[in-house]
């Protein structure tokens, strides 16, 4: 199971303690969204860096680092203009949603791995979107921050947005991600605190542990597509290649 993380500069933990702490709780791996944390997959690295700091992270604390950017735009214009800036570097690319015209741009766009927080602001999900999450392979994310560190009337809004955006995404057979979103540390959960929580506000354990699972899915998948022997889903250059 992995955990999606936002790191400094964009959180208040680096890298490697969320790391640390994730490995210790019984993750397998962390998704990394903040994407001056760390330099992107087979890229060199910048002043007073490793040329390969995921994989520093990794064998110093035997848990997966996944390098990945969390998109923050204004518009489906200009985040349409970052996501094709990032996709050949980022291993996994979000797109944060909370408007109308965001979530109908990540859900539509293939090169969108996950749509997160989709029901922030303005912003709502309907079937014509789930539809387009499912046919495009587009993940969404089911934020449980508001859960653990949300209170009163913004905790039971949160929880009825949840509720709503499950009733419609299992429906219609979207792909969804799980994420407890910590943005420090001292925000993580143990993936069996996640799923209890979850539990018992409603959420199905089974589910909710798919969810978890998804991150470490979705970066197996796209290493895959960028190594050099894919060619295609199901088809990887070979030794017979050269033959023809």
């Amino acid at each position: 199971m992995y955990e999606a993380v936002h790191a400094h500069p964009d959180g208040d933990a680096t890298a490697a303690r969320h790391a640390a702490t994730a490995a210790r709780y019984g993750y397998e791996g962390v998704v990394v969204r903040t994407r001056e944390a760390l330099d992107p997959a087979g890229s060199g690295g910048g002043p007073g860096r490793s040329p390969s700091e995921a994989a520093a992270l990794r064998e110093e604390y035997g848990i997966d680092v996944v390098d990945a950017v969390e998109i923050d735009a204004d518009d489906a214009t200009s985040a349409s203009g970052a996501v094709g800036n990032y996709r050949s570097s980022r291993t996994v690319v979000c797109v944060v949603g909370g408007d109308d015209g965001l979530n109908r741009f990540a859900v539509e766009e293939p090169r969108v791995d996950v749509l997160v927080r989709p029901m922030d602001g303005s912003g709502d999900f309907n079937h014509v979107l789930a539809k387009a999450a499912r046919d495009n392979g587009v993940h969404v994310e089911f934020d449980l921050g508001p859960l653990f560190r949300a209170t009163g009337g913004k905790r039971v809004r949160a929880l009825s947005d949840l509720r709503k955006l499950r009733e419609i995404a299992t429906y219609y057979d979207a792909p969804h991600v799980v994420s407890a979103n910590p943005r420090s540390h001292l925000e993580l959960r143990a993936p069996r605190e996640v799923v209890a929580a979850a539990e018992a506000v409603g959420f199905d354990a089974e589910w909710v542990r798919e969810g978890i699972r998804a991150w470490s899915e979705i970066a197996a998948r796209n290493r895959e597509r960028r190594s050099e022997a894919f060619i295609e889903p199901g088809v990887r250059r070979g030794r017979y290649e050269e033959d023809g």
